[in-house]
């Protein structure tokens, strides 16, 4: 531990600390120690950009009188990448190679919405497909679950509930096998493209499907039971992060967030999009006791955002299982919309190599199709026209509301893409969920957000 009057860290128009201590391990006693010597009224605390518990490169900047959180400010950027502004140099297909890499965690959504924007636009979208659409919901729903399984896993291993984790990975993994065998990649799959999907199921598609929803029946009621009514997990998070409806519809929260306060809002039944008014699942809204609980439990915590993500994962395994039985009814149907001029890539195929053009596809355009190497070319050169103006479609994400703006000049190549990511306003709700707390429950605030950086910094 080292301590130094210089302020490294206060901005240009800030007051300098008085003293600045930089921890270099298990030294916060004499850290203590020396503060009150000092007598100061409080200290400024770093927490990240690095720190493991903060879900990402977030740095949070306490400032504490003892172990009670005074002030809280968020302080976010770290792990920009400039993908909205990189989009306006590149082709609308090729949009989907970026917006899957922001939530990183869920990047199927990212795509989703991109997608339905720029169909919005296209005026296309009564001419999707409905095997498309099948598919699009299945992977959603699938890559849902993963999600909360991260937000689950990860929150119970940040107050010592290790297994939490190391089960939810686990089946995190089995949903990756899937993600593998039918895109090619097990994150970032720029799987869903304007106008559908990339490509059908593999052959074995539909019987890797029926494996992973067995497996998923058998392990999912794992979590409730090792979480559920453990008095150390209860303890550590009914109570604690606490923000009400009020708070949320102020600061535009959504999801499992504004889920947990018992609004049931999700815009997969309000404002349905790719078939959702035709699946058959519930709305999980806070409380939702099950058989022997009590009628009213506390809402608007933590535990209520972790009960919400483990109801909400049935939900979905209902839905997959739907996708399941109209994926085999319609075998053979079309994936991308029939106007090849919008339809790229035209045909693709999973291989031991990877992801490319089937064989047949190749074999056509090269050798009995003139019109179809012209077209192919020119999609792959220059993309396709969309029409100028502008469209947002929002969705709703593991997180809560996920929208693209987009605004197209008429060309090539979008004028502006920005993505209303629910991470970035989630966040700026610490204040309000920590402050007056303890130090060690804004982990467990931070963790309930589920906030992924890449989606929030962009």
């Amino acid at each position: 531990m080292s301590a130094t009057t210089r302020d490294f860290y206060a901005g240009s128009g800030d007051k300098p600390a008085d003293a600045v201590y930089t921890a270099m391990g298990g030294d916060w006693a004499e850290i203590a120690q020396e503060q009150a010597e000092r007598s100061d009224e409080t200290m400024v605390i770093n927490m990240g950009p690095q720190h493991p518990s903060t879900h990402g490169v977030l740095r949070l900047e306490l400032e504490c009188d003892g172990e009670t959180v005074v002030k809280i400010r968020p302080a976010i950027g770290f792990l920009h990448t400039g993908i909205e502004k990189t989009m306006e140099y590149r082709s609308w297909v090729q949009g989907g190679t970026f917006v899957t890499r922001m939530d990183y965690v869920a990047p199927l959504f990212n795509e989703a919405a991109y997608c339905l924007s720029v169909e919005r636009l296209l005026g296309v979208e009564d001419q999707i497909p409905e095997r498309a659409n099948e598919l699009r919901v299945l992977v959603m729903e699938l890559c849902r679950i993963a999600s909360h399984l991260v937000a689950i896993g990860t929150g119970g291993m940040e107050i010592g509930a290790l297994t939490v984790m190391t089960i939810g990975f686990r089946e995190r993994e089995m949903i990756l096998d899937f993600f593998e065998a039918l895109t090619g990649l097990r994150m970032n799959h720029n799987y869903i493209r304007p106008g559908g999907v990339a490509n059908d199921l593999p052959e074995n598609g539909l019987a890797q499907l029926r494996d992973l929803i067995t497996w998923l029946d058998d392990h999912l009621p794992e979590y409730a039971a090792f979480c559920n009514e453990n008095p150390i997990f209860k303890g550590r998070m009914m109570g604690i992060g606490h923000q009400d409806l009020a708070a949320c519809m102020a600061l535009g929260v959504t999801g499992p967030v504004l889920r947990s306060t018992g609004y049931a809002w999700d815009l997969r039944k309000q404002q349905a999009y790719c078939g959702y008014e035709t699946y058959d699942f519930d709305v999980c809204a806070w409380p939702v006791p099950a058989e022997g609980e009590p009628e009213q439990w506390p809402s608007s915590d933590g535990y209520a955002r972790f009960r919400v993500r483990l109801a909400e994962m049935w939900e979905s395994l209902k839905i997959v299982k739907q996708c399941a039985d109209r994926l085999e009814a319609s075998v053979g149907q079309p994936v991308m919309v029939a106007d090849k001029k919008i339809a790229w890539p035209a045909q693709l195929a999973v291989g031991p190599d990877g992801q490319g053009n089937s064989h047949e596809h190749i074999k056509e355009i090269m050798g009995t199709s003139m019109e179809a190497l012209i077209h192919h070319f020119k999609l792959v050169t220059e993309g396709f026209k969309v029409p100028a103006g502008q469209a947002y479609v929002p969705i709703e994400s593991p997180k809560g509301e996920l929208g693209a703006h987009v605004v197209s000049d008429g060309g090539t190549r979008p004028f502006r893409v920005h993505m209303r990511d629910p991470g970035f306003n989630h966040l700026q709700s610490i204040p309000i969920q920590c402050e007056g707390g303890m130090i060690s429950d804004v982990v467990v605030a931070v963790g309930s957000l589920d906030p992924v950086m890449g989606g929030v910094d962009r």
